[in-house]
């Protein structure tokens, strides 16, 4: 009896030791490749891109250079996703405290996902299920990406691996595939039409917007109107 206790506290210190290293690789993995994301030379793929590939789907996908996207997109992503972008470090935990506040007192969740939490969900997490496991695992790499990127590069990664559509991934194949023009050449309702998709990108179609669309469209075109001239100055806007 002695003997067989011996055996399963032996299979358990085994199993736990492997589990730990399991994770040390799993999350040296993101760490490292933030890291070699820094050189505006190297364009990341997203997990999901990697995805595509493997069900031999394929996907549209064309690099762009942030100086070659309309202001007018960089700054309505910013006010529809994450208007405190220039100001966290990461996280916004003030929405959060709010989003965990809500939740506790039965009222609806919203999101509180920072484009640099998406960022990093698009890069090496997984979108469903277990969402709110996967937010636990984002807040820290987010924290991380902030400090080793900057923010101007952050939102250029950002942009270029953001799913637009079915199997349209970045700015400049969403740009091409719902409008027929470059992403530098969008207008402002363009700009805010492209933005207010990403939340459900499958379901919502800019270039063939409702009126529940054209009213969040022109809600955000209203709120870049509105910012502050330093809403924009960690990614070189005005």
């Amino acid at each position: 009896m002695a003997r067989a206790r011996g055996r399963k506290r032996a299979g358990l210190r085994v199993w736990l030791r492997r589990a730990f290293w399991t994770c040390v690789v799993l999350g040296a993995i993101p760490t490292v490749l933030t890291l070699l994301y820094w050189p505006p030379f190297v364009h990341p793929i997203s997990a999901r891109m990697v995805g595509e590939v493997v069900t031999l789907n394929g996907y549209d996908r064309r690099w762009v250079p942030i100086d070659d996207v309309a202001p007018a997109l960089v700054k309505s992503v910013i006010m529809s996703e994450d208007g405190q972008f220039c100001w966290h470090r990461g996280v916004d935990f003030a929405e959060l405290s709010a989003v965990v506040q809500d939740a506790l007192e039965g009222e609806g969740v919203r999101g509180a996902s920072t484009i640099p939490m998406q960022t990093v969900k698009n890069l090496y997490l997984w979108h469903r299920p277990f969402g709110t496991i996967r937010k636990v695992i984002e807040i820290p790499f987010a924290i991380y990406m902030d400090v080793v990127l900057s923010k101007r590069r952050i939102m250029e990664i950002y942009l270029n691996i953001a799913e637009w559509g079915p199997g349209i991934y970045g700015i400049e194949a969403a740009s091409q595939y719902h409008f027929g023009k470059s992403a530098k050449d969008l207008s402002r309702r363009q700009a805010s039409l492209l933005a207010v998709t990403l939340p459900n990108p499958i379901a919502r179609n800019p270039a063939k917007p409702g009126n529940g669309l054209k009213r969040l469209a022109a809600n955000v075109e209203k709120r870049v109107a509105q910012a502050g001239t330093t809403q924009f100055n960690c990614i070189g806007f005005k």
